[in-house]
């Protein structure tokens, strides 16, 4: 949006005949002076102060149609991210977004949505016989197959009689047996296997009440061993009480094929699960998590955070409107041109809300002008308000990068107009 009003002030000063150098150049200037007066207006927010992270979350979900459960929302993505964030020497915070997977499940309503502080695959246990749901999970995870290996020599076993069959049939049971026993003697009472289980494993691990899944994909045991805290081995043999995950309870979610490893110890990688009636539904609060999981990582990182509601736009619009005023010449204009770029932002905020656009936005002027730097527009009552104080915030990155990457293109297409106008053409097949 902003780059599409930059690219619009540029149109107008081009066609006054000033050079697109000039206008590269004052854009430059009001993009340094942007950031300096962004820096101005952030404020400090603390990795445990959940209340404003929340707001953080609350107000990049605003708009989306998940507002009934905004609110459980918003705190399900603050803990996730905070539960996986990792603390620096230096006393700052890195989020791996890699690390919050989202989840999707058509069934129960919105209301249901939860954080898992754990795993969930889409695979149901193995073998029917084993239990549906294990507490105090000890698991195993395990990359090799639990069937008799396979050598890579290609031979043949002559089998003359019964008695022959049978002693072959018994080493292959036997060998079996101790894989499972294996698993057993580790303690172990779930187990994540990224390969096959032969149906012998399966019947010795159900006898023994564990909970065992095949086929697990590579991903998902990578996950599985950051959230269970566990380490993946090759052999059951490598298993002990240092290799396995652990978790209060594992099982199946009722009505689906989903298998849930949650109440992990302090987990490296969690889980959030959302429900809803319909795909359409389910799709929408996933593009809504995913976005509020994304600023609150950002706030977390930085530490800072900034207003919305038009109030950011607005104070850059007149701070750099003055601040072209110190310049003489045609770079003056350019500089003006990229102030008032600006006020596509709470102009769209206006309309989008049903407002008149040219009295709210020379509403916000004016407050701005009285040295309320903080006003904003409420989009629900058309009122200016103090931003901060109606928990209307976001992230000073998601503004940086908007102003960093708006204005650079804006050069550079500006830029690239005026090398093609002033490049000699020539017309088809080569002829002046």
């Amino acid at each position: 949006m902003l780059l599409g009003s930059l690219m619009d002030e540029a149109e107008r000063l081009l066609a006054q005949e000033i050079h697109p150098t000039v206008i590269a150049h004052g854009y430059q200037l009001g993009m340094e002076k942007a950031l300096e007066v962004l820096n101005e207006l952030a404020i400090t927010v603390d990795f445990d102060d959940q209340e404003t992270l929340t707001k953080i979350a609350d107000t990049a979900m605003t708009g989306k149609s998940i507002e009934a459960i905004k609110e459980k929302a918003s705190s399900i993505v603050v803990d996730a991210v905070r539960q996986v964030a990792t603390r620096t020497n230096s006393g700052t915070y890195i989020v791996d977004e890699d690390d919050v997977k989202i989840k999707k499940q058509i069934g129960e309503t919105m209301h249901d949505a939860e954080l898992v502080r754990g795993v969930i695959i889409d695979k149901k246990r193995v073998f029917e016989q084993m239990p549906a749901k294990v507490t105090d999970a000890k698991v195993a995870l395990i990359a090799q197959p639990l069937e008799v290996t396979k050598t890579q020599v290609k031979s043949k076993i002559k089998i003359t009689t019964s008695d022959q069959m049978k002693a072959f049939s018994e080493q292959e049971r036997e060998s079996l047996r101790k894989l499972a026993e294996a698993i057993v003697a580790a303690g172990a009472n779930v187990v994540l296997c990224q390969k096959g289980i032969a149906d012998a494993v399966q019947y010795y691990l159900a006898k023994h009440g564990v909970y065992a899944i095949e086929d697990v994909k590579e991903d998902d045991m990578k996950f599985a061993a950051k959230a269970l805290c566990g380490t993946i081995v090759n052999k059951p043999e490598e298993l002990n009480a240092t290799t396995l995950g652990h978790a209060e309870e594992a099982g199946e979610l009722p009505d689906t094929d989903l298998t849930v490893i949650s109440g992990c110890d302090n987990p490296k990688a969690v889980t959030i699960l959302l429900r809803g009636t319909s795909q359409l539904l389910v799709d929408e609060l996933e593009r809504a998590v995913y976005d509020a999981a994304r600023v609150v990582q950002d706030a977390i990182e930085d530490g800072k955070f900034v207003v919305g509601g038009g109030s950011v736009e607005t104070e850059l619009q007149m701070r750099i409107r003055d601040y072209a005023a110190t310049f003489g010449g045609r770079v003056q204009l350019a500089i003006e041109a990229f102030s008032n770029a600006f006020e596509v932002i709470p102009r769209t905020l206006a309309e989008n809300s049903g407002f008149d656009p040219i009295d709210k936005v020379v509403a916000l002027k004016k407050v701005h002008a009285d040295g309320k730097k903080y006003a904003g527009l409420n989009v629900y009552t058309g009122e200016v308000v103090d931003m901060q104080e109606a928990g209307v915030i976001e992230p000073q990155r998601v503004k940086t990068q908007a102003i960093k990457s708006g204005t650079e293109t804006a050069m550079l297409l500006v830029r690239v107009d005026d090398m093609m106008v002033t490049q000699p053409g020539k017309g088809p097949m080569g002829a002046e």
